[in-house]
């Protein structure tokens, strides 16, 4: 009954190894396709998402990533927490949400407060009573629009802000249906610098960055250098102060960590080829040091500290498979050294049982003719456990345990001899 259970077990255990490692071969050969929650196509995030994307599958063929246009921060949080995108650029400001983890601290994205020289606006403040081009709801320049003005003692009451795209927006701006704008971008934004060449708009200086840091403490401060968006006729004319928030690129928990220390390698290693697509990848620091506001995922995590950790991420799957597959070995080998074991025993003891039998047919031999019969049985018998003991059919616990009867039932024999010859000589 033993040996009949075993068997099954040792085979169902070969099939789990094989099968653990078919999956596993399939896991690291298998193509991830991504969705990456950009921001709109005229913004920095999308033309950012282009050039990685592009990069990441170069360099890491079984990547796919798609890019996909959004209105920013608060919606590309979103899409991560319904799982519809798997990686998002997001501003530092933005809430986050249970499932997100940190990949890399990318850029920063500076304030941009364009508005009309027709229009008397020099600082935040002027724009009360004007009318204000914004990013579209849902934008992490939308979102920290109203702290900063509010900061100023401005209200919702106090102006009238018109949500809109980036493109209508700059367009608005351009021809003097809004009197200013407000977006967060990264340096050097081509559509920025299109409108600031008109000489229609300027771009305003936004100060106070330590008292705006004790309700925003995400803030940093940071200069428009002179001439970033013209070097002729230097636009702006000097360095202009300006505050900022930090570009991260994110991913979900769930993400495996090789495909996100895949990524993260990329941004990286990889550097000179991001740049060449996105010059202005060159401002990306890529320092896990800086607290970015929520947790690393373990992928990037590894990554940044190139030792163990590393180790134990990238080859997590193989390890895994490794222990299942010794520990099904070791569970295999004690259900068949069990089941050996067992049907030694069994062996020993049918051997055992034939001696009793033989005993009892030496009680009731008639004759020295009968007896011999019997002592060849039992000397084939002997024989026979011997063959065994040589061959690992029976241990040899059970062999001195056969010992004590079979000398039990050769003494037997020639007892019952003796009896037979007496017998004989008396009725000589």
């Amino acid at each position: 009954m033993q040996g009949k259970l075993v068997l099954p077990l040792v085979a169902l255990s070969l099939v789990g190894a094989v099968a653990s490692g078919f999956f596993l071969l399939r896991e690291h050969t298998r193509t991830d396709r991504l969705v990456l929650a950009s921001g709109s196509k005229t913004g920095e995030y999308y033309a950012f998402s282009q050039a990685f994307a592009e990069v990441v599958t170069r360099n890491h063929p079984t990547i796919e990533i798609d890019v996909r246009e959004t209105n920013g921060s608060v919606q590309n949080m979103d899409l991560l927490r319904t799982r519809q995108a798997q990686l998002a650029l997001v501003q530092s400001d933005t809430p986050v949400q249970p499932p997100v983890r940190a990949v890399a601290l990318l850029f920063p994205e500076m304030f941009h407060l364009l508005a009309r020289t027709d229009v008397e606006i020099e600082t935040v403040v002027d724009l009360r009573g004007k009318r204000i081009a914004l990013m579209p709801e849902g934008s992490g320049s939308y979102a920290l629009f109203w702290p900063l003005v509010e900061h100023y003692g401005l209200t919702p009451e106090t102006l009238t802000t018109l949500p809109m795209t980036a493109a209508q927006a700059h367009a608005s701006l351009e021809q003097g249906e809004v009197d200013a704008l407000f977006r967060v971008i990264t340096l050097g934004n081509a559509a920025v610098a299109d409108l600031l060449q008109t000489g229609t708009t300027r771009l305003l200086p936004i100060d106070q960055v330590d008292a705006l840091r004790l309700s925003l403490p995400y803030l940093n401060a940071q200069v428009i250098p002179k001439g970033t968006y013209n070097g002729g006729i230097p636009i702006p004319a000097t360095d202009l102060p300006v505050v900022a928030v930090n570009a991260l690129l994110v991913a979900h928990e769930e993400l495996p960590p090789r495909v996100v220390n895949a990524l993260t390698s990329t941004l990286h290693q990889n550097r000179n080829e991001l740049v060449a697509l996105y010059p202005r990848a060159a401002m990306i620091r890529l320092d896990a040091s800086r607290d970015l506001g929520l947790p690393l995922h373990p992928g990037a995590e590894a990554f940044y500290t190139q030792g163990e950790p590393e180790f134990l991420v990238e080859y997590a799957e193989p390890i895994g498979l490794l222990l299942s597959v010794l520990v099904l070995s070791f569970s295999s080998l004690w259900q068949l050294r069990s089941w050996l074991l067992g049907k030694q025993k069994n062996r020993a003891d049918t051997y055992n049982l034939e001696i009793l039998a033989l005993m009892d047919r030496i009680d009731q031999a008639q004759s020295l003719e009968e007896l011999a019969a019997l002592r060849k049985t039992l000397l084939d018998i002997l024989q026979q456990v011997v063959t065994d003991l040589d061959v690992d059919r029976i241990t040899s616990e059970s062999f001195e345990s056969f010992t004590f009867p079979w000398e039990v039932a050769n003494n037997a024999i020639r007892h019952q001899e003796m009896l037979l010859r007496g017998h004989d000589g008396s009725r000589r």
